[in-house]
């Protein structure tokens, strides 16, 4: 989903936007964090919690019934950010170039209606400038494909013009079997062995066609109230496949950003937004907040769950919001919560 670039009024009173997050692992019917209540009775979502990391001090809010830090939820965009991390390793083992055609890696795929994979980079992928439409303004995310359906209900939609930056989750789809090409193993493979091994998330896992949460998890609601716990996670693949928890996604933006994945200057790249014209990175995208502090991060919405990972530049100070249900019906929340948890408080 296309990200919020920058954070303007908040109509949060000061007292609100401020109040202390409450610590330990509360999980219980009642709200336990008088700003994360507001999610609950403003923002319509059946429940809503955060992992707040900031160098030694660890702070974890709930609101809302029956969540709770430990569970399990699909991530949906989230995904993205891993995704890019493997591709920009693979390039700094010289096993690709992010100047690469999509051509060279997948010969003869992106055919039709003005798009020419020969023309199509990498790096445009990642960046979310190859003009590819978004196969998910068809499917809803509801549908399930194969990556190959995907990309073929993007080719039967008009591209978008190439170089401008527009959020498709058909180029995370392409990217993904990329790494296949490239690797010999699935895009699922290569995260597991490059990042959730050595990270130890052992929360976090892609699982397939496999319909069910691991335990422990809570519910997920459609935004009709509708239960969606249960989902085929093919309706995103590569681009949105991942299910995961609040303290494997902190510890994931903060091994990122702290230098861990990657070396300096395929970082530096990652960061890098010219491509986009300040909107995105490469599986990263900044947003600056009303007191000038920018964060990093990228958020994700699939049928039943809402995610937002913001960090600081270093990767120091991390912060994982979810709820159980697929929209935040009041959109100065989010913004409010990023202010709120990173600007400096005047005490």
């Amino acid at each position: 989903m296309p990200p919020l670039r920058t954070l303007t009024a908040i109509p949060v009173s000061l007292a609100l936007l401020f109040a202390p997050v409450a610590t330990g692992s509360a999980s219980s019917a009642e709200a336990t964090d008088p700003f994360l209540s507001q999610f609950v009775t403003e923002g319509g979502v059946p429940a809503a919690a955060l992992l707040d990391v900031d160098g030694d001090d660890v702070h974890y809010a709930a609101a809302g019934r029956r969540i709770a830090r430990a569970d399990h939820f699909r991530a949906g965009s989230i995904t993205k950010t891993f995704i890019a991390t493997v591709v920009l390793q693979l390039a700094a083992e010289h096993r690709l170039s992010l100047s690469d055609p999509v051509e060279r890696h997948l010969p003869g795929l992106l055919r039709g209606r003005g798009t020419d994979g020969r023309r199509i980079t990498l790096r445009a992928l990642l960046s979310h400038t190859s003009g590819l439409a978004d196969f998910t303004t068809v499917t809803r995310g509801v549908v399930p494909l194969t990556p190959l359906q995907a990309v073929r209900v993007a080719l039967a939609l008009p591209p978008t013009r190439p170089g401008r930056y527009s959020y498709s989750s058909t180029d995370y789809v392409l990217l993904g079997m990329v790494i296949h090409q490239v690797t010999g193993a699935s895009y699922a493979a290569e995260v597991r062995r490059r990042i959730l091994t050595p990270l130890h998330l052992t929360g976090t896992s892609f699982p397939g066609a496999r319909t069910t949460l691991p335990s422990p998890h809570g519910r997920a609601y459609a935004t009709d109230g509708s239960d969606v716990t249960e989902l085929d996670p093919r309706v995103a693949g590569a681009a949105g496949e991942l299910v995961t928890t609040l303290d494997d996604l902190d510890r994931f933006y903060a091994a990122l950003l702290g230098g861990e994945l990657l070396p300096p200057r395929r970082l530096r790249e990652m960061l890098d937004t010219r491509a986009a014209h300040g909107a995105y990175g490469l599986g990263i995208f900044p947003v600056k907040l009303p007191c000038g502090i920018t964060v990093w991060g990228h958020n994700g919405r699939i049928p039943g769950s809402y995610v937002r990972s913001a960090a600081s530049v270093d990767g120091r100070h991390v912060l994982t919001f979810r709820v159980n249900t697929t929209a935040v019906a009041d959109p100065d929340l989010e913004p409010a919560l990023l202010a709120a948890q990173f600007c400096p408080r005047n005490e």
